[in-house]
């Protein structure tokens, strides 16, 4: 496959999930929907009672900004597009035509995953935009970050989104179920995760949960602090789940049935 079509299909699919406007509409209000809901109010917090509330701005909103876009509504938009990216081909009935034009089935879910970082990291920079607008326009003469924070806050946005979007195709790609990947996903890593993390009985065991290796590696504070690992272990967790989750699903794609 030339470099040219590689592009010419990765735009397809781009453009494939970019006109869902359901999708992309749900993914937008939950980041930046939820970032200005989150500043409004906690503006209007500090302007009624100042004495008792913080600005909504300075490090204390970035800080809150940047979770929420790394481990909770941002999560939430990745895995909806990852999983819109990872079952699109087979719930439009189009892939056995794709398949037989000859093109390689991992060609074709080679795709997938760039699409959905792209459309994620795309929807993540807008909402990150408006975290940076808040935090510096509503600081009220607190500290701000500076600018190898931002930069920091944005790189662990964006490998936060990859990641979990990576699951969401794999997952997506493995099942061919929509439902069934956002149910699955959601619940493992808004739910189960959480709960497994505070069995701590458990011990080291839960060093191979995703969303403790991420907050292991977020630059700023404010992570629950129940598991505690090397940067260098953490690097290793991430990685592992990106690449199990993309293995099973190009599996999946080459031995599905056309």
């Amino acid at each position: 496959m030339t470099l040219t079509v590689a592009r010419q299909m990765l735009g397809a699919e781009i453009l494939k999930v970019g006109r869902n406007r359901g999708v992309m509409a749900f993914a937008l209000l939950l980041t930046s929907g939820v970032v200005v809901i989150y500043f409004g109010y906690t503006a209007i917090e500090h302007a009624s009672n100042p004495l008792l509330n913080a600005p909504a701005g300075g490090i204390h909103g970035f800080t809150r900004g940047v979770r929420s876009l790394g481990e909770f509504f941002g999560m939430l938009a990745a895995v909806l597009i990852g999983a819109e990216v990872g079952t699109a081909d087979l719930s439009s009935g189009v892939f056995r035509d794709l398949v037989t034009t000859g093109r390689s089935r991992l060609a074709l879910f080679g795709v997938r995953l760039p699409a959905a970082a792209i459309l994620s990291l795309c929807v993540s920079a807008i909402a990150y935009v408006l975290v940076l607008i808040g935090t510096f326009a509503l600081a009220g003469g607190t500290a701000t970050p500076d600018l190898g924070l931002i930069l920091q806050g944005a790189g662990w946005i964006a490998m936060a989104n990859i990641v979990v979007g990576a699951l969401a195709v794999g997952v997506g790609s493995l099942t061919g179920s929509r439902a069934l990947t956002l149910t699955a996903v959601i619940g493992w890593q808004a739910i189960v995760t959480n709960l497994l993390v505070n069995v701590t009985s458990l011990g080291s065991a839960r060093d191979v949960l995703l969303t403790p290796a991420l907050t292991n590696l977020m630059p700023v504070n404010g992570g629950d602090g129940s598991v505690f690992m090397a940067a260098t272990t953490a690097v290793i967790v991430v990685c592992g789940w990106l690449i199990i989750s993309q293995f099973a699903g190009a599996w999946r794609t080459e031995t599905q049935d056309a």
